[in-house]
């Protein structure tokens, strides 16, 4: 069965543990070449070829598919440069700094036959898919409100001079909040209005490190916060219906443990310890109840298994695009606001 030869452009944190691992665990890909300048790469990956540029991957007719994991100001005139090579795309979040953008990546793809996808992993984190699988059972009743937080604390500037310094596509908006509104897209659909605010909160940075958003979806009000400077953590998600209420702290395992080294499909891998597991606040007559919901388990490699599917055997994918293009045009929307342009 002939496998997908893949390219890599950009060993950082993404491409080295986010991606890499799994195209190596597939059987359905090969990764062949990763454009770095790092000198451990045949360490990790001793089968897997150097290249220096761009142009000496599109320049390799054997390369199928370009995983695009360079700076974000890059991302859209790469992701061109690869579709008109005749590459199949895969590009690390944020896609394009506008709507328009990504619609003319989406409009060339399907001109030159060639699937694009976007690196939301976050789709099939463990917390998020365990928030699916409770919104879909009815147990909350109706949704009146959905809180998602994604809080860290970085108060030093980031030592990756490029994510520092302003530009369209930069900025925790672009960086966390593509997760935090893919995911409620995912969940919810296209909101009947959207607002929010970006603000700056680390000593000497030029660029938006906190944000909160607001989604109307009618009765179900929606509201998505990031920021760099929350040292004690709060939720991760907040669900109130009419029926119940969930609370969960703690994020998803996977990124922390391929850092460690733990590798897709050992043991452990995925799971969430229970320390973790989120609280469902319920009534039972009138006496209030709590139990702990077991967290499903984070499976980024179904985002693999599917770029697979799609390229391979004609599957639908998971991510759709129109889905990409509704994030970006929200995100577009709140810096509008805030600039009041």
């Amino acid at each position: 069965m002939k496998k997908i030869n893949v390219a890599l452009i950009g060993f950082g944190l993404s491409g080295r543990y986010l991606q890499a691992p799994f195209f190596e665990k597939s059987t359905d890909f090969h990764l062949k070449t990763v454009v770095t300048s790092q000198k451990d790469l045949h360490a990790v990956y001793p089968h897997t070829g150097r290249a220096n540029s761009l142009a000496e991957v599109l320049a390799d007719t054997s390369i199928d598919l370009v995983s695009i994991c360079s700076p974000n100001e890059t991302h859209f005139d790469y992701a061109r440069q690869c579709l008109l090579a005749g590459k199949h795309v895969l590009v690390e979040k944020p896609f394009t700094a506008t709507a328009a953008e990504a619609e003319e990546l989406i409009a060339l793809a399907q001109k030159q036959g060639r699937h694009l996808f976007v690196f939301q992993n976050r789709r099939f984190d463990s917390d998020f898919s365990t928030v699916q699988q409770l919104i879909a059972g009815g147990g909350l009743g109706d949704l009146l409100r959905y809180e998602a937080h994604f809080n860290r604390f970085k108060p030093l500037l980031n030592p990756k001079k490029w994510k520092e310094i302003p530009a369209a596509s930069n900025g925790i908006l672009y960086d966390l909040g593509s997760h935090l509104i893919d995911q409620c897209i995912a969940l919810f659909g296209a909101p009947q209005s959207v607002q929010g605010e970006t603000y700056t909160q680390r000593a000497g940075s030029d660029i938006d490190d906190a944000f909160d958003l607001w989604l109307d979806y009618g009765a179900m009000k929606a509201y998505l916060h990031a920021s760099l400077m929350v040292r004690e953590p709060s939720p991760r998600y907040v669900l109130h219906g009419t029926k119940a209420s969930f609370v969960k702290y703690g994020i998803d395992q996977q990124e922390d443990q391929l850092k460690a080294g733990l590798l897709p499909g050992m043991p452990g891998f995925g799971a969430e310890p229970a320390a973790l597991y989120g609280t469902l606040y319920t009534e039972t007559g009138d006496a209030p109840r709590q139990e702990k919901v077991e967290s499903r388990q984070g499976n980024w490699q179904a985002l693999f298994d599917n770029m697979a599917d799609v390229i391979l055997r004609g599957a639908a994918p998971t991510i759709r695009m129109e889905e990409v293009v509704q994030q970006l045009r929200v995100m577009e929307q709140v810096r509008r606001q805030y600039s009041g342009s």
